[in-house]
């Protein structure tokens, strides 16, 4: 797929999760196009549907009705296999709470999404991922003997493993410090200006100001969708 052109396509999408005989709406006709290597901030209060949206872009959350279409797949009629597929082939997934195995090495943790697609050459993978985070020298060490923001990177590498063209990051930087969170989004820029095409939920107004657009959402709505100028030296 060329630059600019629409990777991913959102049109009407509805989110109803049921609790008993209640229906709560997470979203209400969300309707969203995103190009090919733009960095794309979602920003929103807690309960706009900033994550369920984000879920439903990753192929973790089915909508309720709507239609998506990925790099000009409609994946509205695949099956859970395939969409488990193409999560492994096509995404990389970046969280809060970086979800690395405790009790294994920095290299094992990105190899993880390797042994899943069954890929070869799993170690040297891993090594050339961690060394695009800057941690090839920590490859050995377990996730308590790392920063925060080292294991975020470790996650960042474990999401850049099979090659994605489109990372999701839920709040990267939730649990980091300012240092920290520099660094991080440091890291998601220079993948940006590579060409991957970056998802970023965030409530950080500064995290937001580094992406190309801030998409915000309210009670399920897309309220404002607007292009971020860029800042003096950016």
């Amino acid at each position: 797929m060329s630059p600019n052109k629409g990777m991913i396509e959102l049109e009407n999408i509805t989110k109803i999760y049921r609790m008993g005989d209640v229906e709560v709406p997470a979203l209400r006709g969300v309707t969203l196009g995103i190009k090919q290597g733009e960095m794309v901030a979602l920003i929103g209060a807690s309960g706009s549907g900033k994550s369920t949206l984000m879920n439903i872009i990753g192929f973790l959350d089915k909508p309720t009705g709507g239609k998506y279409i990925i790099e000009g797949i409609d994946v509205s009629g695949l099956n859970d296999n395939k969409l488990a597929e193409m999560r492994n082939k096509k995404i990389g997934f970046v969280f809060q709470t970086y979800n690395l195995l405790a009790r294994t090495a920095a290299v094992a943790n990105v190899e993880l999404p390797l042994i899943y697609g069954g890929s070869r050459q799993k170690r040297k993978k891993a090594m050339e991922a961690l060394e695009r985070v800057g941690l090839k020298a920590r490859a050995t060490h377990k996730p308590s003997e790392l920063s925060g923001g080292e294991q975020q990177r470790v996650a960042i590498a474990r999401a850049l493993v099979n090659d994605p063209s489109l990372i999701l990051a839920d709040e990267p930087t939730g649990n980091l410090d300012s240092n920290a969170t520099a660094e991080i989004i440091s890291i998601f820029c220079r993948l940006h200006r590579e060409g991957i095409t970056i998802v970023l939920v965030t409530h950080e107004p500064d995290v937001a100001a580094k992406a190309e657009r801030i998409v915000r959402l309210l009670d399920g709505k897309i309220i404002e969708d607007k292009k971020v100028e860029p800042a003096a030296g950016d």
